[in-house]
C-alpha cells in the first residue's frame, strides 16, 4: 500500500512540476534536449521536466535607453547625445535562436548608429532636425535587426549636451542678435 502512495505522489509531483503558464503578452520557446521544438502560445503549457525547457520572450513594445554618446559632428563640435529606442519582437523563435542577447545587441547597434549618423551632419542639423536623424537611426538599426525577428518602431533623440564654451558662444551670439534687432526697432 505504501508503495502505491509513494508512486502516486511521485507521479503527481512529476506532472505538476512540468506545468508552466505563458501569459498573453509573452511566448514560450520550447526546447527538447537543447533543440528547438516549437513556440508555445499563451495559457497552461506542460513540459517534461529535465528533458524539456522553455525560454519566455516578451512580445510587447520594449523601450531601451541609448547611453550618452560622445560625438564629433561634421563641423568638429564635440557633443554628448543620448536617445531612446522602441522595438518589438515579431518572431520570438528567431530572436532567441539568431542572436545571443537581443537587448544588448540592439543597444550596441543603436549606439553605433547614433555616432555614425550624428558624425555625418553639422550641429545645427542635429539641433533642428532631431526627428529626421532619429528616423535615419531607426532605419539603420531596423535593417540590421530584421533577420533576428525584431522590428524597431522608433528612435528618439532625447538630449544634446554641448561643451560649456560652446553654450557661452551661442548665448553671446543670441544676445548680439537681440541687441541688433533692438537697435533696428
Amino acid at each position: 500500500m505504501s508503495f502505491v502512495v509513494i508512486f502516486t505522489i511521485i507521479v503527481i509531483l512529476f506532472l505538476f512540476t512540468g506545468i508552466r503558464i505563458v501569459f498573453e503578452y509573452k511566448r514560450g520557446i520550447k526546447f527538447r534536449f537543447g533543440k528547438y521544438v516549437k513556440t508555445l502560445k499563451p495559457g497552461f503549457r506542460w513540459i517534461i521536466p529535465v528533458i524539456e525547457t522553455i525560454q519566455i520572450v516578451d512580445i510587447r513594445v520594449i523601450t531601451f535607453n541609448i547611453q550618452s554618446q560622445e560625438v564629433m559632428t561634421k563641423d568638429n563640435v564635440p557633443s554628448s547625445i543620448d536617445g531612446v529606442v522602441f522595438f518589438k519582437i515579431v518572431n520570438p523563435e528567431k530572436a532567441v535562436l539568431e542572436v545571443e542577447q537581443y537587448s544588448f545587441a540592439i543597444a550596441q547597434l543603436s549606439q553605433a548608429a547614433l555616432r555614425d549618423v550624428c558624425g555625418k551632419v553639422e550641429l545645427d542639423t542635429i539641433l533642428s532636425k532631431r526627428e529626421e536623424i532619429g528616423k535615419n537611426i531607426r532605419e539603420i538599426v531596423d535593417n540590421e535587426t530584421e533577420p533576428w525577428g525584431i522590428k524597431v518602431l522608433d528612435v528618439k533623440i532625447k538630449d544634446i549636451q554641448l561643451p560649456e564654451n560652446m553654450r557661452r558662444m551661442m548665448a553671446n551670439q543670441a544676445e548680439a542678435e537681440r541687441s541688433r534687432r533692438a537697435r533696428i526697432i
